[in-house]
C-alpha cells in the first residue's frame, strides 16, 4: 500500500516503511501535485509555486528534472498511473487514502476529529522549502487548529475539563493569540474549580494581544472573562453525555412506513434481497403507481443495515407547476440531516458535493431521493466509496444513471391489488371475490385509486363491496376508469369542503396556502385552513411542504372537471396583487413611490413581516401568480406587472417579467386609451427587460415604442436609458451619451432621484469611454450619493461596480478590486445573482494574475448560467480565453474563446470581431 504524507515531513510510505532518496526539491513538487490532485498544473504554475518572481534559468529544466525522479520513485512503488502528463501540464490522480490530507478533511467532515489530528506528525509540509510553503503550511496548521477546537468544544460538553488541561496548556502556549483556544483553557480551568488559574490565564491572552497587536479581546471572550469572575451558574455543566469516538448514530428522516404495504414481493425480493451494502437504486413508473410507497418501505425494511443514519428529500421534480429543488438546495438538506452544522455547509454545488462524499465516507447510511427529474438532476447526490444505499424515485427512466440498479414499477397485479384491497377492507372482502374484482378494475389496479376506494369502503360498515362496485359504476360515464374512486370520495365530502375542492381545481398554479384558499372561496382564513386540512384527511389534496396544499395530478383533472368559476380566480389574482404589493413594499422600500395608486385591498391582508419573510412568499407564489395572471380573467394587469417589476428584475425572473409585461401590454391595448398609462409602461418595462436579456434588437424597439407613446417624464426616462444602455453595449457611444443626457435631464425635471442616480452611473461609463475620467468620478459620486439618499442598496452595489471599471482603466487595480468585491457582497446579501456575475467578472479583469482571473471568472459563469445572462456568460468566457492563453493552456483558451464568440455574435456586440482576431492569435500561439 503506497501512502502520502503531508501533515508533518513530506514522505512516501510503502507497506509502512518510507521511501528515502527524494530530494527536497522533488519532494516539494510533489507536495503541489498531491495538494491539487485531479486538478491539471501547468509547468508555468509549477515554476512560480516553486520559485515565485525569483525563479532561476533553469527552472524549466529543473521542474522536468523532478518529474523525472518523482515517476521513477513511483514505478518503484507500482504507482506508475498516479501522476499523468496531459496537454496543459501534469495531474497526480492518488486513490482515496493514499493522502493523509484528504483523508484530514474527509475524517474533519464526518466529525471524527481525534482520528484525524492523529494523522499529524508535525507542521504541515515541515521539511520542504518553495515559495509555496509559507501560506499553505500556514492554511493547513489552522485547519488543524480548528479541528482541535472542535473536539475541544465536545470534550468540555462532555466534562473531560479535567483531561483536557494539560493538552489545552501546551496548544496555548504554542498558539497564545489564538483567542477560541485561550477560551477554551479558560472555561476548563474554571469548570475544575480553578478560578484563580482561570482568571489568570485570561488576563496573561488579554496582555499577549495587547502587547503583540494592540487589540482587545473578542466579545464572546469579554463575556466569558466577566462569567468566570461572577461564578455565573450559566458556567456551570449541565448533564453531559459522553463524546463518541466514531460517527454519531443518525436519527431517521424517512416518512411514516404504511402498515397495510401489500404486494410487490418481486421487487421486494430485489431491493431487500440483492442489496445489503452499497448501491444506488431507481424506482420508476407513472404517477400514482406508489414509487414512493415502494422506496419508504424498503428503506424501513434495511434501516437496520444502514445505522448511521436514514435520510429523505422530495426532490418536486414531478410537482405540476412546481420548480423542482435543485442538487445545490437538495445537498444542504441532505447534509443538515447529517448532522453537518449550517455554517459549515459550503456555497457551490461542487463544495457540497464534495463535502456530502466526504461525510459518507465509512458510514453506512440509507437515502432516499424522492421525485427525481433525470439522472443529471440527482448525479451530485450520489455517494463515493462508501457503505451507503441511495434509493432514487421518477417518473422516468434514469437510463444514463452509470452503474444503477433500475427497477421500473408498474400497476399491481390483480393478487397485489386484492390483498392491498383486503388488507384496508378486512373481512367483508373475502366473501365477495367477484365484486372485489370489479373495483380493482374500476380502479385500474392502481394503487392510489384502490386505496382510496377500500378507505372509503373501511369506514361505510354497512356497504357491501358490490354497493361500492355499483356506485363506482354509476360514475363511468364522468369520469371513466380510475377516476371514479375520485368521485366516489368527493361525494362524501360536506358541502362546503366540496365546494373548496371545485374552487381549487379552477387554480392555475402548482398550489396554494391557506391565506389564497381564503381568498379563492371567498372566506376567512381560518375556516379554508380547515376545510383543507379536511381534504387533506381525505386524501383529496396532498400537503408536500408545511402550510401549502396540492393535488395529485389525477384528483386535480377530476376538480376541474366539476369547476365552476363564480369570480373565485378573480379573487385570487387580487390577493396576489395586494399580497404582492406587502412583500415588495418591505423588499423595495426606496422605490414605494413607483407603487403609488394601488387600490387599497377589500379586506385585510396577512401582514408581511420582513423582507426575508417577503422573498420566501414572492418565491413560493411567484409562479402561481404567473400562471394565474396568464390564464386567469382577462383584466388588466398593469398594476399587478408594476408591483413585481422590482422583484422579478432583482431575482433574475426575466422570462416571468416578458410574461407579465407582455400580458400587461396586450391586455391593455385590448381595453382601450383608459389604460393608456399601462401600455407606456409595459412597452417600457418590455425594453429593459429585453436589454437584460441581451435581446438587443427587440429592446430597441420597444423602447422606441414607449418613447413614442408615453407621455410621463419617468417612463420616457426610463426608455431612453434603456436605449443608452444598448448602444453603450454596442459601443455606439456619442449616441449612448445623446440617450442618457436626455434621460437625465427628464429625471431631474420629475425630480426622480432613484432614476437620476441610475442615470448618472450608465453614463459615466460613457465618459470612461470616451477617455474623459474626471467627469466619470463626479457622475459616480453623485450617483451613490443619491442611491444611498434614497436606501437603494441595489442601486449603490451598481455604482461600485461602474466605480470598479474606471479605477481599473486608471491603473487603480487594487481600488478597483475593493470595489467589485463590495458590490458583489451587497448583490449576493440580496440574492442578486445576475448583477453578482457583473461583479465577480468586474473582478476578475481586474486580477494581477491569470490563475485567480480563471477562478473569478469560473464563479461569473456559474452565476451566469443560472439565470441565462448571456453578456455575463460571454463577458466570463471572454475573460477565461485570455487567462488560459497567458497560461500556456492554449486548447483550453481556444474552446472559451470559441464558446465566447458565439454569444457575442447571437448578442450583436463590437466584442465578438475582438474575440474572433483573438482566435487567430491564440491558434498561432498553438502552432
Amino acid at each position: 500500500m503506497l501512502r502520502f504524507t503531508l501533515l508533518g515531513p513530506i514522505q512516501m510510505i510503502v507497506d509502512g516503511e518510507p521511501l528515502t532518496g527524494i530530494a527536497p526539491r522533488h519532494r516539494a513538487v510533489l507536495a503541489y501535485l498531491l495538494l491539487n490532485a485531479g486538478r491539471v498544473i501547468s509547468i508555468e504554475r509549477l515554476i512560480d509555486a516553486t520559485w515565485g518572481h525569483d525563479r532561476p534559468d533553469t527552472a524549466r529544466s529543473q521542474i522536468h528534472a523532478s518529474i523525472t525522479a518523482i515517476r521513477k520513485v513511483l514505478r518503484g512503488a507500482g504507482a506508475v498511473r498516479l501522476l499523468e502528463t496531459r496537454a496543459g501540464g501534469y495531474v497526480a490522480q492518488p486513490e482515496p487514502g493514499q493522502v493523509d490530507a484528504q483523508e484530514f478533511t474527509e475524517l474533519v467532515a464526518a466529525g471524527e476529529l481525534r482520528k484525524a489530528l492523529d494523522l499529524w506528525s508535525g507542521e504541515a509540509l515541515e521539511d520542504v522549502h518553495a515559495h509555496y510553503v509559507t501560506g499553505v503550511r500556514e492554511l493547513w496548521n489552522d485547519r488543524r487548529l480548528s479541528a482541535y477546537e472542535r473536539l475541544v468544544e465536545g470534550e468540555l460538553a462532555a466534562g473531560r475539563h479535567n483531561d483536557l488541561l494539560d493538552e489545552l496548556a501546551a496548544q496555548v502556549t504554542a498558539d497564545p493569540l489564538r483567542e477560541k483556544l485561550n477560551g477554551h483553557l479558560v472555561l476548563a480551568l474554571h469548570r475544575a474549580g480553578r478560578q484563580a488559574d482561570a482568571l489568570a490565564a485570561a488576563r496573561s491572552y488579554r496582555t499577549a494581544l495587547a502587547d503583540e497587536q494592540g487589540l482587545d479581546p473578542g466579545h464572546a471572550f469579554t463575556e466569558l472573562e466577566r462569567a468566570v469572575l461572577a461564578d455565573d451558574p450559566a458556567l456551570r455543566l449541565a448533564d453531559a453525555a459522553p463524546v463518541s469516538s466514531g460517527p454519531p448514530r443518525r436519527s431517521t428522516f424517512l416518512p411514516y412506513d404504511i402498515p397495510d404495504f401489500s404486494g410487490r414481493t418481486a421487487e421486494l425480493e430485489r431491493l431487500v434481497g440483492e442489496h445489503h451494502g452499497s448501491a444506488v437504486v431507481t424506482i420508476d413508473g407513472m404517477a400514482g403507481i406508489g414509487k414512493t410507497t415502494l422506496a419508504v418501505h424498503v428503506a424501513h425494511r434495511l434501516a437496520a443495515r444502514h445505522p448511521d443514519g436514514q435520510l429523505f428529500i422530495d426532490l418536486q421534480a414531478h410537482a405540476a407547476g412546481r420548480e423542482p429543488i435543485d442538487a445545490a438546495a437538495a445537498l444542504e438538506a441532505l447534509l443538515r440531516q447529517l448532522g453537518v452544522p449550517a455554517d459549515r455547509i459550503p456555497v457551490t454545488l461542487v463544495e457540497r458535493s464534495a463535502l456530502w462524499r466526504a461525510a459518507l465516507a465509512d458510514r453506512r447510511v440509507l437515502a432516499v431521493l424522492d421525485n427525481a427529474f433525470d439522472a443529471e438532476h440527482v448525479r451530485p447526490l450520489l455517494p463515493g466509496h462508501s457503505d451507503t444505499l441511495v434509493l432514487i424515485t421518477s417518473r422516468r427512466r434514469l437510463v444514463d444513471l452509470d452503474g444503477a440498479h433500475a427497477l421500473s414499477v408498474d400497476v399491481l397485479g390483480e393478487e397485489d391489488a386484492a390483498e392491498l384491497f383486503e388488507r384496508i377492507v378486512g373481512e367483508r372482502a373475502h366473501h365477495e371475490p367477484d365484486a372485489v374484482r370489479e373495483v380493482l378494475q374500476l380502479c385500474g389496479h392502481l394503487p392510489l385509486a384502490i386505496r382510496i376506494s377500500a378507505a372509503r369502503l373501511q369506514h361505510r360498515p354497512r356497504w357491501t363491496v358490490s354497493y361500492l362496485a355499483g356506485r363506482l359504476r354509476d360514475h363511468r360515464r364522468l369520469l371513466d376508469g380510475v377516476s371514479a374512486a375520485f368521485a366516489l370520495s368527493y361525494e362524501h365530502l360536506d358541502e362546503a369542503e366540496r365546494r373548496m375542492f371545485r374552487l381549487l381545481g379552477l387554480v392555475p398554479g402548482r398550489d396554494i396556502d391557506p391565506y389564497g384558499a381564503a381568498a379563492l372561496a371567498g372566506i376567512a382564513q381560518d375556516e379554508a385552513e380547515e376545510l383543507l386540512e379536511g381534504l387533506l384527511d381525505a386524501h383529496m389534496l396532498l400537503q408536500l411542504e408545511p402550510g401549502r396544499y396540492t393535488f395529485h395530478d389525477l384528483l386535480r383533472e377530476h376538480a376541474r372537471s366539476l369547476a365552476e368559476d363564480d369570480d373565485a380566480v378573480l379573487r385570487l389574482l387580487t390577493y396576489y396583487l395586494h399580497r404582492s404589493r406587502a412583500a415588495v413594499d418591505r423588499l423595495f422600500p426606496d422605490s414605494l413611490s413607483q407603487r403609488e395608486g394601488t387600490p387599497l385591498p377589500a379586506a385585510p391582508i396577512a401582514p408581511i413581516r420582513d423582507a426575508e419573510h417577503a422573498l420566501a412568499w414572492l418565491d413560493a407564489e411567484r409562479s402561481n401568480i404567473i400562471a394565474t395572471a396568464v390564464q386567469g380573467p382577462e383584466i388588466c394587469l398593469g398594476i399587478l406587472a408594476l408591483t413585481m417589476r422590482p422583484y422579478l428584475d432583482r431575482q433574475a425572473h426575466h422570462d416571468d417579467a416578458l410574461t407579465l409585461h407582455t400580458l400587461a401590454l396586450q391586455r391593455s391595448r385590448k381595453l382601450g386609451h383608459l389604460h393608456r398609462e399601462f401600455e407606456e409602461r409595459a412597452l417600457a418595462d418590455l425594453a429593459w427587460t429585453y436589454w437584460r436579456l441581451g435581446e438587443y434588437g427587440q429592446a430597441e424597439e420597444h423602447a422606441h415604442q414607449a418613447l413614442e407613446a408615453c407621455k410621463q417624464a419617468d417612463e420616457r426616462a426610463r426608455a431612453l436609458l434603456t436605449l443608452g444602455n444598448v448602444a453603450l453595449r454596442r459601443r455606439q457611444d456619442a449616441q449612448a451619451e445623446q440617450y442618457l443626457k436626455q434621460a437625465l435631464d427628464l429625471t431631474r425635471i420629475g425630480a426622480d432621484t432613484w432614476g437620476e442616480a441610475h442615470v448618472l452611473g450608465i453614463l459615466a461609463l460613457v465618459l470612461d469611454r470616451a477617455d474623459r475620467p474626471e467627469e466619470a468620478r463626479r457622475h459616480l459620486d453623485l450617483a451613490l450619493a443619491l442611491h444611498r439618499k434614497v436606501g437603494n442598496p441595489a442601486g449603490e452595489a451598481a455604482i461600485l461596480n461602474h466605480l470598479g471599471v474606471v479605477l481599473r482603466h486608471q491603473g487603480e487595480i487594487a481600488q478597483a478590486r475593493a470595489r467589485h468585491e463590495q458590490a458583489a457582497a451587497v448583490y449576493r446579501k440580496l440574492g442578486n445573482i445576475t448583477d453578482e456575475a457583473a461583479a465577480l467578472n468586474g473582478l476578475a479583469e481586474a486580477a494581477d494574475d491569470p490563475a485567480r482571473a480563471i477562478e473569478e471568472h469560473t464563479a461569473a459563469l456559474a452565476l451566469a448560467d443560472l439565470t441565462r445572462n448571456r453578456p455575463e456568460q460571454a463577458r466570463a468566457h471572454d475573460g477565461l480565453a485570455r487567462a488560459h492563453l497567458a497560461l500556456g493552456h492554449s486548447e483550453q483558451a481556444r474552446e472559451d474563446g470559441r464558446l465566447a464568440l458565439g454569444l457575442y455574435g447571437e448578442l450583436g456586440v463590437p466584442e465578438a470581431e475582438e474575440v474572433r482576431t483573438f482566435l487567430e492569435h491564440a491558434g498561432e500561439s498553438a502552432r
